[in-house]
């Protein structure tokens, strides 16, 4: 039997307006409302990141944080 789905956690996060727009197209193209596609995401992180591209575009995402919230 699958389990139950259900939202126990809400959060408020922020997001880039360029993050934004990609998660709204992911979860449109899914079938999905935002929430729901954040789920699938985090649930399923391990199989839809590649290791060493992750820590490549972590590396980059962290050098260029200062220049980005000015």
């Amino acid at each position: 039997m699958p389990k139950r789905f259900r939202l126990t956690r809400r959060m408020p996060i922020a997001l880039t307006e360029d993050a934004y727009r990609k998660l709204k197209r992911f979860a449109h193209e899914a079938g999905l409302d935002e929430g729901e596609a954040m789920s699938f995401v985090f649930e399923n992180f391990d199989a839809i990141t590649d290791d060493d591209t992750l820590a490549h575009r972590l590396r980059q995402f962290n050098l260029e944080l200062d220049a980005r919230k000015r």
